[in-house]
């Protein structure tokens, strides 16, 4: 019976030529990729806010919204599209030296940028499409309220539930490709994705709708009046302004890259491919030892 899914090492191994091929990826398709990665991001963002808006128990919104989110990364995956907390993972291939460390950075700016025009789109879309208007304004409230929450995180907290975030999200990535199949793939993203919203964890890209989002649904006045009955305080709706959004996103970004950088792609570098080497290293230096310390050429 042929095997449906891939061991953690040949998952690792796969991952060396995946990296490769991102950075080795045009500037021009990086970005067009991330736009649409950053699309989908913010379509799930959005449609996670429509399903809880009117919801009260927090527990039960966020396992809801958790539900709906992980449709994005769903349609990044399966899509092909780009997104920069997933490729994070590109760092296995360059601790292999199979990619370079700046052609990595590039591949993170390009689609970084993409992801951002991308998410930037549908907030504009949802904005003058007029469905904040839902509930009588509901949604517009409940909106700035997710974004005034985001915007009044310390630099601390944002970067270390980003880097929560983040393992989670690199987690799907690598069960996705241990799939073999659409339907394996699925399962594997949706699970992670649900426990990282369901905890309340920092995405940067996901922050790219939440956020701005939240900054046009401020310039409603009747849905200021809806997330201050949610309870948002003056002092928060201050703090949910552009300024306030790249105090959130640069310590996320930075989390989200430790998470998916140093937790997930070096931790299973060194536990299926570095120590790979430190065997077969071994192995040579006990057949130098059992030689008598003469060195021999194997000729194959």
């Amino acid at each position: 019976m042929e095997k449906m899914y891939l061991e953690p090492a040949e998952i690792a191994k796969q991952y060396i030529e995946i990296g490769r091929k991102k950075t080795h990826c045009p500037a021009y398709k990086l970005i067009l990729l991330g736009i649409l990665a950053g699309a989908f991001i913010a379509l799930a963002a959005q449609g996670s806010n429509v399903a809880i808006h009117t919801i009260a128990s927090v527990g039960l919104g966020k396992a809801l919204a958790g539900a709906i989110f992980a449709t994005g990364l769903m349609m990044v995956i399966i899509t092909g599209a780009e997104l920069f907390t997933g490729n994070t993972l590109i760092v296995i291939s360059c601790l292999e030296k199979k990619s370079y460390w700046r052609k990595m950075l590039q591949n993170w700016f390009y689609v970084y940028l993409g992801n951002f025009v991308g998410s930037i789109l549908i907030v504009l879309l949802i904005f003058y499409s007029g469905q904040l208007s839902f509930s009588g304004g509901l949604l517009g409230g409940f909106t700035i309220k997710v974004a005034a929450y985001k915007t009044g995180l310390s630099f601390e907290k944002a970067f270390f539930m980003g880097i929560l975030c983040n393992i989670l999200v690199c987690l799907a990535v690598w069960m996705a490709t241990a799939a073999q199949d659409i339907t394996g793939k699925l399962f594997a993203i949706f699970f992670p994705i649900w426990l990282f919203i369901a905890s309340g964890f920092e995405h940067s890209i996901a922050n790219m709708y939440y956020i701005p989002a939240g900054i046009l649904a401020k310039l409603q006045p009747g849905m200021v009046e809806q997330a201050i009955a949610l309870g948002v305080t003056s002092e928060q709706l201050s703090q949910l302004t552009w300024a306030g959004f790249l105090k959130n996103l640069l310590p996320v970004t930075l989390g989200n890259i430790v998470g998916g950088s140093l937790f997930v792609g070096f931790t299973y570098w060194a536990s299926y491919l570095f120590q790979v080497k430190s065997i077969q290293s071994n192995q040579i230096n006990n057949i130098y030892e059992q030689s008598g310390g003469e060195k021999h050429v194997v000729q194959k």
